[in-house]
Parts: C-alpha cells; sequence; structure tokens
C-alpha cells in the first residue's frame, strides 16, 4: 500500500478537518473524502463516526490511526536521513593532485574555496603522476591534476593551462645573472634530472637533443621539489615550469633565467572518469580552480633570437 493515503488520513485526524488536510496535500476536499473513504472499503471497518461533529475516530480507526502515524513518521525520517546522505555526498569531492602544481597556491586555493562553498568536504591528495591517474581511473578520485594529460577510454580530459618552463640554477651559478640565455649554453653543464620513466625526462631530452644540447646529468630525482633542493646547494641547473619556483626565487634561493630561443611548455589538465558525472561540487571546483589567477599565471614571454624556433611542452 501506498503511504500517500495513510499521510492524508492522518492529517484529517489531526487537522480534525478535511478541507484542511485537503490543503496540505494539495488536493480537493472531495478528494481527502474520498481518500478515506477508500481506507474503510478496503479495511472493511469504520474509521470515523461521521454522524458526529466534528468527527470521531471510532475503536478501530484510533488504533488504526497510531498505526499509521508512526508508519508515515518513519517514513519522513527515513526519507530526510537518505537526502541528508545525498547531500553530504554530493558535497564530497575527492582530489587527487601531481606535487607541482604548486603547493603553496593551492593551499590558498583550497582556502578560498572553502570560504566560497563552506559545505563542500574536499579532501586534496598529492601523489605520484601514475598514481593520480591510476586514482582517477579505479574511482579512488573524482578529479586528478596532472601534467600533459591523456584522454583514454576510461578518462576525459578537462583543459587546465600551459606553464613557460625556465633555467634554473643557484643564484651563484654563472649563468644567474644572465637576462635571458640560449638553450646552447646549457651544453656540458651538470644538470639536475627527472628519473627517466617520467614524461617530463623524455620530453627535456627530446628538446636538448632536437637542439644538439649535451648536458651533464649529475642527479636524478622524481619530484620537483627535490630538484630544487638540489639546485639550492648548487648540485646543477635544470628546467622547471616558472610557477614551480616563485616562492625559492622571490626568497633567493634560487635563479630563474628565462630561454629566448625555444619557447618551452608543460600543459596540465584536470582529468575524471567519462562514466562518472561531477555533481555541482566538482564543476565549481573545476571552475573555479580554471579561473583562479594565482594558480593560472601569465606565460612568460621571451623574444625568439634564432629562427630555428622549437616549441615543446613539457610534463
Amino acid at each position: 500500500m501506498q503511504l500517500r493515503p495513510l499521510k492524508i488520513f492522518c492529517d484529517v485526524v489531526r487537522r480534525r478537518s478535511f478541507s484542511r488536510a485537503a490543503d496540505d496535500n494539495g488536493i480537493s476536499q472531495s478528494s481527502a473524502s474520498q481518500v478515506i473513504h477508500q481506507l474503510e472499503e478496503q479495511l472493511g471497518i469504520q474509521l470515523l463516526d461521521r454522524s458526529k461533529r466534528p468527527f470521531v475516530l471510532t475503536d478501530e480507526g484510533e488504533h488504526y490511526y497510531e498505526g499509521c502515524r508512526r508508519l508515515v513518521k518513519e517514513y519522513d525520517q527515513l526519507v530526510e536521513e537518505v537526502r541528508t546522505l545525498h547531500d553530504e555526498t554530493a558535497a564530497r569531492l575527492r582530489v587527487a593532485s601531481i606535487y607541482s602544481v604548486g603547493l603553496a597556491h593551492m593551499s590558498a586555493f583550497m582556502r578560498s574555496f572553502s570560504s566560497v562553498y563552506p559545505d563542500a568536504k574536499v579532501r586534496l591528495e598529492y601523489l605520484h603522476p601514475a598514481r593520480v591517474v591510476e586514482a582517477v581511473e579505479d574511482g579512488e578520485a573524482d578529479l586528478g591534476l596532472v601534467s600533459y594529460p591523456e584522454e583514454s577510454r576510461q578518462l576525459q580530459v578537462i583543459p587546465w593551462r600551459n606553464e613557460s618552463m625556465v633555467l634554473v640554477c643557484h643564484p651563484t651559478h654563472s649563468l644567474a645573472d644572465e637576462e635571458s640565455i640560449t638553450l646552447d649554453k646549457l651544453a656540458g653543464t651538470p644538470f639536475v634530472a627527472f628519473e627517466s620513466e617520467l614524461r617530463v625526462r623524455a620530453e627535456i631530452d627530446r628538446l636538448l637533443l632536437v637542439n644538439k644540447v649535451n648536458v651533464n646529468v649529475a642527479l636524478e630525482f622524481d619530484n620537483i621539489e627535490t630538484i630544487k633542493r638540489a639546485i639550492e646547494i648548487n648540485e646543477g641547473v635544470s628546467l622547471l615550469p616558472v610557477s614551480t619556483v616563485a616562492w625559492e626565487v622571490e626568497s633567493g634561493l634560487l635563479a630563474q633565467v628565462p630561454l629566448v630561443d625555444v619557447k618551452v611548455e608543460r600543459p596540465l589538465g584536470i582529468i575524471h572518469r567519462r562514466d562518472a558525472t561531477l555533481g555541482t561540487i566538482g564543476q565549481q571546483f573545476v571552475e573555479m580552480l580554471q579561473s583562479d589567477s594565482q594558480l593560472n599565471p601569465a606565460p612568460v614571454e621571451a623574444p625568439v633570437m634564432s629562427l630555428r624556433e622549437t616549441h615543446t611542452r613539457i610534463v
């Protein structure tokens, strides 16, 4: 049996009025009266004694009313619990990110997002690039922030931003005082590289190979933070995104020098499963992420001094 007729019956009894109960349920008074009549026919008993004004419940009607009232109350509680659970689930967002998206800027962004959407529950986790992709594919994360994103049968890519890459070195390095350099200035220089299995390493190696520049790989690491620490103790130079060294350059821990004969960029994107909807909170997170000026700095433009321009994207 549907609960709506039981609710109407309870409202008629509670309000002691067919007309008021009808208004509460958005139906006509005759419809409310018909609902009670149909219940009495189904049960084969009289629920209301209409010979009295106002009507009163029969003994059977009194017992039936108490049972219906409990059922309707439990159902209303169940509906509220399910709605609350849905609201909480819809407000949850799990984001997996590579380390080099800019830890300081992302922390500020998360605070801003929370202030704009205080009910949102966002969990941001930093992982190795391969693990970010796996987390999204396996449903452990709703969104992934990755470099050089690739679409697949499982994953869809939302464009985010392109980051300019620059030479990064110790402030006392011989190249640190240059306003700009050409790529061939790196020939023979100790170089702090990414590990060979990372896409960024392959792209930088290709850039150097195309331009016939041989560097001396002194150290290899799997993340930008460790590379920066190695450069801070003057173990070599590297090519890194501008946004990832902004704090160290401003603090005087590192120096950055733009390249003038090549334009090197690292694309960042947002990935999610094709078969999963982002939901309202996911869409709001993506839109705010794309529009955030701190996380999307204007690219560094340098004049091209060579006819042999190479435009390379780095991850």
